[in-house]
């Protein structure tokens, strides 16, 4: 662990949640090229029939990066598997810096089409499993010297639009915000930098693959925008850095970055806002 923010994550360590693929990937892959220790908890530890990458496949990327990697199989559920991931992550690397929650399950239904079973889901890996994980991670953290936790999850809005159509799918998802509303407060006095980070346009995953097919893909931007606006709050001194509901555009903006066309999956196509945003005051 490093002794101050510096502007690099190097010697940092990262516990990631859901980090196989995706923009949990590209966050571990952005921290490794800093050289952090990346701690890869999540569930797929073999091949996916339709979705790829393993915690396996991300490790040997983020050692190739210039980062650590320690791959542990975490159902963010079961609270004894996240509680040896944890140990794991200080034994191996003696301490935990960052916790990222990004783990997240999703079922965009109404209430009479969403099965009880998906509903628990939802609220167990988004909620519960946040909530968890930053349980565990806390009494590390609160020992580093730049202490992050660091949420996927939108600004909570209460416009019913974002409700009306996909109610269980929503109240999970702020659960995760809600975290952040309680937390940043919680341990404000200690030094912990709790914050929320979402997109302000469709990201192009295999995730959004399954519900849109390749079509949709084209709409949105690559992972890397998130990877680059996380690592922008993460380097941040912590303390100065709490109780925020950032969006990725105005974080890199705030670092300078302010020509975001690379980020375009297909370059010069429309982007299509992303979930929980109001229309945005230059749109």
């Amino acid at each position: 662990m490093t002794a101050t923010a510096t502007g690099s994550l190097k010697g940092r360590t990262i516990f990631l949640t859901g980090g196989s693929r995706g923009i949990g990937e590209a966050i571990a892959l952005r921290a490794a090229a800093d050289g952090a220790n990346v701690v890869i908890a999540a569930k797929t530890a073999e091949p996916h029939p339709t979705l790829p990458g393993t915690i396996y496949t991300v490790a040997e990327a983020i050692e190739a990066a210039g980062g650590k990697a320690l791959p542990v199989i975490v159902d963010v559920r079961d609270e004894a598997m996240v509680q040896a991931a944890v140990d794991k992550a200080v034994e191996t690397f003696g301490g935990i810096d960052i916790c990222v929650n990004n783990a997240s399950a999703i079922m965009l239904t109404g209430t009479l089409e969403l099965s009880m079973k998906r509903f628990d889901l939802m609220h167990q890996v988004n909620t519960r499993g946040t909530y968890l994980t930053s349980k565990l991670c806390l009494p590390h953290l609160l020992k580093s010297d730049n202490p992050h936790i660091l949420n996927l999850s939108p600004p909570l809005n209460l416009n019913p639009n974002w409700f009306k159509d996909n109610v269980g799918y929503t109240m999970a998802k702020y659960g995760m915000s809600m975290c952040v509303l309680g937390m940043s407060a919680e341990f404000k006095e200690q030094g912990v930098g709790v914050n929320a980070l979402w997109p302000r346009t469709l990201i192009s995953t295999a995730a959004v693959r399954m519900f849109g097919g390749d079509t949709l893909l084209d709409y949105g931007r690559k992972p890397a925008i998130m990877a680059d606006a996380a690592h922008a709050i993460l380097i941040r001194k912590a303390s100065e850095t709490n109780g925020n509901f950032f969006m990725d555009d105005e974080v890199l903006a705030e670092a300078g970055i302010t020509d975001l066309a690379h980020y375009a999956n297909v370059p010069g196509k429309q982007l299509m806002p992303d979930f929980f945003l109001d229309p945005h005051p230059d749109d």
